[in-house]
């Protein structure tokens, strides 16, 4: 297997969709903020796509090709893994109106995607304000750099290209910059095993977990997701 990485193109999303997708089924926190019996994967895709969209020039969305010639099923080779990384932003600093306005696009695609598909596809709206409200928290806890942080929000590699170095590519190619700009930077999972320890090797360090607790379902303890902040 050969690796490239490189920036998200437009005519990579579709792919790109596919690996997050797949990656992310058997998600721990997916699985509690989507309802799986509602969950509705086209609606996902359409809702990855606007991120996509977004992304090529708000983020850092890297893809890695296998570019071996058992894997030529696509112009470049087959996409194995997809990144998205968030720039650093100094809390100081206002929001660009330029931002601003790709943020307002941003919207205005989700919501148009909402309407085609008739509601938010599964998507349990209130514990996704519940892991909203645990990651502002553990951020304003742990984020002690004034400059900011490069944020990995999405990283996933296929099923048979796991454990081959496509991960570690994915990271490197963004935490080399953070390097050569004396940056810190920050992950989220939804596991604790292996994913921590994996990232720990990649120089990560877990600060926090997050608990996502919904107790709207009954009272007690109720239902609860498990994040770990490095």
């Amino acid at each position: 297997m050969t690796i490239q990485v490189h920036l998200l193109a437009e005519n990579d999303i579709p792919s790109a969709i596919k690996v997050i997708q797949t990656a992310f089924a058997d998600d721990p926190y997916f699985k509690w903020v989507f309802d799986e019996n509602r969950f509705n994967k086209v609606r996902n895709h359409g809702s990855l796509e606007a991120r996509c969209l977004w992304g090529i020039g708000n983020a850092i969305f890297h893809v890695a090709r296998d570019t071996d010639a058992s894997a030529q099923s696509t112009e470049g080779g087959e996409i194995v893994g997809v990144s998205c990384w968030l720039p650093p932003h100094a809390p100081a600093e206002p929001e660009s109106w330029y931002t601003w306005a790709q943020s307002w696009v941003l919207w205005v695609r989700q919501g148009m995607n909402n309407l085609r598909h008739g509601g938010r596809g599964g998507l349990n709206v209130r514990r996704y304000y519940v892991w909203k409200e645990r990651q502002a928290e553990a951020q304003r806890s742990i984020w002690d750099d004034e400059r900011g942080y490069y944020f990995c929000n999405i990283v996933a590699v296929q099923p048979e290209a796991q454990g081959k170095g496509v991960g570690r590519m994915l990271f490197e190619e963004v935490m080399r910059v953070a390097d050569e700009e004396g940056r810190k930077c920050y992950l989220e999972s939804s596991r604790n095993e292996p994913n921590v320890g994996i990232y720990e090797k990649l120089g990560f360090e877990m600060k926090r977990v997050m608990e996502c607790r919904d107790t709207s379902s009954g009272g007690g303890e109720g239902d609860v997701s498990l994040l770990y902040g490095s």
